[in-house]
């Protein structure tokens, strides 16, 4: 099925053609030659040793590759975190033989030193090599893309995003993620699943291996898939965001928070008629549907599959989540929220409501326990098919898209003057992007991340001062090398910590909203690419080169009269 032209109201450059593909569409031929897998482990030279308790000790080539995930995050604040070191270990000992397991039993008398500064003479080498080295990788790398990053789609050559499996490692996460230090397993031939056509030339595996399965499913356009063993979650290699495919659907997500606009008003309305109704299950409704608009929560769980944190939704809130304030700072009917939400991000916000949405939360939690759900009338299921009977294809998402892109328009029209030079209208743009305000909830707390480097950085000059004195003592080469590596790791721990403070004073400055993730994700690039055309501001200064290309539809597509 192919969208109906008439509704497109924008002239389409000719690289883009009548036919297009909407969710529903099929690919009719797809060629690739599947994804480039991370490179074989190669074992540390002799001379880079690992120590346990004191004395050098060496690791199998499986208990060493580990080894050396966390010795390259040596000097990263995420090996100082508590649940990042017992997760690690506790894989880390599943990679041991026995023999390494009976010796090995607590990661505190573990020296990855040696390991950690080898690669970081291996970073400083790549640094240093000459035009002629740097020249034949790039040569090499470009070759690479030029077999794997592209694919034939129904006759049009197109570029593949990601094609290279990420090779195996620690697994970070976002927030303080339960599962941090947690070993990222090394993905395999066998674990991969290929999609492409029938009449195709197949992706051939690596010399002994096979694939886990080839499959033909032209319903999806995905080429490579595979389970990664952390969240258990299923990855994709899929075509580069600048594909017909991927603008198609960019396209169709900004055209569908377009249609919300029409009938916004009246959903609003019904839901505050709603917050009056004699059955209990609607005025749930009503309210979650209102924190859906106003504060752009997320409507379901977004627990991962297997994940331990207690992470939740608007749907699963639960009565400890929230706190009710009649008066708070000179406001009238405040709510504090304050939960884990997706990628266990906290959320805390403390946000004035209207009057009846106050009394409908005291009426829910009236006779609940802390551990109770607020809403026990109310599921996602729920939610998403009332959602779908307002507007169809209308999701949680496409209200954060609606808000997040009219409230830019708006604040670009407010604060951009024609007086302005380029460099004031990019500060006004900015400004406009912070105003979106789409993610609240971003309330890290950088403050102790910043505590704990400045204790590492105490500890390293408390270090550096007894190395300088033992090469006034000692007047040997073994002190000299200590004391210039003890210099290194205080100029390093000061930048990470200037970066850190830095990033204190822009998340203030930018009231910790991910303008970035909003900029790409949740807001309309028509409306920015209009702002650049109608003001003479180039759209570089909006969007980088990668960015341009995901977007490229939307620079074809709006003029200077471009309205959301």
């Amino acid at each position: 099925m192919y969208l109906n032209l008439h509704f497109i109201t924008f002239s389409l450059s000719l690289r883009w053609e009548e036919e297009r593909y909407t969710d529903g569409s099929k690919w009719r031929f797809l060629e690739h030659k599947g994804p480039v897998f991370a490179p074989p482990y190669e074992p540390l030279p002799d001379n880079v040793r690992f120590f346990y308790d004191g004395k050098a000790m060496k690791l199998s080539e499986s208990a060493e590759e580990v080894a050396t995930f966390f010795a390259k995050m040596l000097d990263h604040e995420y090996t100082t975190k508590d649940i990042f070191r017992k997760n690690f270990f506790k894989d880390w000992r599943k990679e041991m033989t026995s023999e390494e397991k009976s010796k090995i039993t607590d990661l505190n008398k573990c020296n990855f030193r040696e390991m950690s500064e080898y690669f970081k003479a291996q970073t400083e080498a790549r640094k240093q090599m000459t035009k002629e080295e740097k020249l034949k990788i790039k040569e090499e790398n470009e070759r690479i893309v030029q077999e794997y990053g592209f694919c034939l789609m129904d006759n049009h050559k197109e570029r593949i995003g990601n094609f290279r499996i990420e090779p195996p490692g620690l697994f970070r996460g976002r927030g303080d993620h339960p599962k941090m230090g947690m070993l990222k397993r090394r993905i395999r031939p066998e674990d991969i699943i290929i999609n492409c056509s029938k009449d195709s030339k197949h992706p051939k595996p690596p010399p002994g291996t096979r694939w886990k399965e080839v499959r033909h499913d032209n319903k999806v356009t995905w080429l490579v898939s595979w389970t990664e063993n952390i969240q258990g979650s299923i990855k994709y290699i899929m075509l580069n965001p600048s594909s017909r495919i991927k603008g198609e659907k960019d396209w169709q997500k900004y055209e569908t928070a377009r249609q919300l606009k029409k009938c916004v008003e009246r959903i609003r309305a019904q839901y505050h008629e709603d917050w009056k109704s004699k059955e209990m299950r609607i005025r749930q409704r009503a309210v979650a549907l209102y924190f859906i608009d106003k504060l752009a929560l997320r409507a379901g769980n977004e627990k991962e599959e297997g994940e331990t944190a207690d992470t939740v939704g608007c749907c699963s809130l639960r009565v400890e989540h929230i706190k009710l304030y009649p008066e708070l700072d000179g406001q009238d009917y405040v709510v504090e929220f304050d939960f884990l939400g997706k990628d266990s991000i906290r959320y805390y916000n403390k946000i004035p409501v209207e009057k009846r949405v106050f009394k409908n939360l005291q009426l829910f939690m009236e006779s609940k326990q802390p551990e109770d759900d607020l809403f026990d009338r109310l599921n996602t299921s729920i939610l998403n098919k009332h959602l779908q009977e307002l507007m169809e294809g209308l999701t949680a998402k496409v209200f954060r898209t609606y808000n997040a892109s009219i409230t830019l328009q708006q604040q670009l029209k407010q604060l951009t003057s024609p007086e302005e030079n380029a460099p004031a209208k990019i500060l006004s743009y900015n400004r406009a992007n912070r105003a979106v305000n789409l993610t609240k909830k971003s309330m890290q707390n950088l403050q102790t991340k910043i505590d704990a480097k400045k204790q590492q950085l105490s500890a390293a000059k408390k270090e550096l001062k007894s190395a300088k004195v033992d090469a006034k003592t000692m007047h040997d080469e073994k002190s000299r090398k200590a004391l210039e590596t003890k210099k290194k790791a205080v100029a390093r721990l000061s930048d990470q910590l200037m970066k850190l403070e830095v990033q204190a004073t822009d998340r203030e400055e930018n009231k910790q909203i991910a303008l970035g993730t909003s900029k790409l994700n949740y807001l309309d690039p028509r409306i920015s690419v209009a702002w650049c055309k109608k003001w003479g501001v180039g759209i570089e200064k909006i969007y980088n080169k990668t960015q341009r290309e995901k977007f490229a539809w939307a620079i074809d597509m709006a003029d200077e009269d471009f309205e959301f």
